[in-house]
């Protein structure tokens, strides 16, 4: 099938307020993606049947609709018959994301941020975030993906978009590196998570103990360990060998996460190293840092070693 005649690919961006729509459909847009929020549903028909600009008519730009309870004319029942039809109708590939949070952790934005709960203007917004679950439930019932936003930032959202919602392109996956600690938690994208929790940890030596390992001493100290130049060869090997097959079966998206206790010194350091190598391998991988900016503790961390 040609381009051409490929289903114009369509998400519908929808969930509770304050659970991260405005950050997902600002990505989508860096992305490439055509975004239209708050459309008046009654607008809905005549936009879907707008015909595409010539430049993307081939290509098929994929087009992102942020709907919520504040819409003119919002109605989940309604919304989701008309997907159903239009899906039925054909010509149209159309998903529907739902962002989810947990209430105290709405509760604790809307604090934070002083804003009033668009359900709630005169009412503590406890009462508007239900009163929102209510109204947005057969939306959630019937969305293709789901995402809980409750412990991510919005730049852990943003990543998530740009792993997941990124046009594909031709050749090389869209290739993620990423560094994380295991104190706090694996990463829920990582298709590959490799331990470098044997290495010797730069947080028992108090000089290093403020750095991070994108600072040259953690990262030579890390390197002194005897088992580093091995390990290194060994997850070189190991990417080399994956990632043309992961390319020759069609996966669009790999994210490649090494983990620390803390998430600051060793997995941050093999991060950058693994990034800077697969560049000279002729991939072109994105770095993220997850937990680059905690405090150091020393309860989270491994016991040190002995003399």
């Amino acid at each position: 099938m040609s381009a051409r005649n490929e289903p114009q690919r369509i998400l519908l961006v929808t969930g509770l307020s304050g659970a991260g729509k405005s950050t997902v459909l600002k990505t989508l847009e860096d992305l490439g993606w055509e975004v239209v929020d708050n459309l008046p549903l009654l607008l809905l028909d005549r936009l879907l049947a707008t015909e595409q600009p010539v430049t993307h008519r081939e290509g098929g730009q994929p087009l992102a609709i942020g709907i919520g309870s504040r819409t003119r004319g919002f109605d989940a029942e309604s919304i989701v018959r008309r997907i159903k039809l239009l899906n039925e109708e054909g010509g149209r590939d159309i998903g529907t994301l739902f962002l989810d949070c947990a209430s105290t952790e709405l509760e604790r934005r809307y604090a934070e941020t002083r804003r009033r709960h668009p359900l709630a203007l005169d009412r503590p917004a406890s009462d508007g975030i239900a009163r929102e679950r209510e109204l947005l439930a057969p939306l959630r019932r019937w969305a293709s993906q789901l995402v809980d936003t409750t412990d991510m930032s919005a730049a852990d959202l943003a990543q998530q978009v740009r792993v997941t919602y990124s046009i594909p392109g031709h050749g090389e996956p869209t290739l993620s590196v990423l560094s994380f600690g295991f104190a706090r938690g694996l990463p829920r994208n990582a298709d590959i998570v490799l331990d470098m929790r044997f290495l010797q940890n730069p947080h028992w030596v108090p000089e290093l103990r403020p750095g991070t390992g994108q600072d040259a001493d953690v990262a030579a100290y890390v390197a002194e360990d005897p088992a580093y130049p091995a390990a290194m060869q060994a997850i070189e090997t190991l990417l080399g060998t994956l990632l043309p097959r992961y390319r020759a079966e069609g996966k669009a998206y790999v994210t490649v996460a090494f983990g620390c206790t803390g998430g600051r010194h060793r997995s941050v350091h093999v991060a950058e190293r693994m990034a800077s190598w697969l560049r000279d391998a002729g991939f072109s991988p994105t770095v993220t840092h997850r937990d680059l900016g905690t405090i150091p503790q020393n309860s989270l961390e491994d016991a040190p070693q002995a003399p």
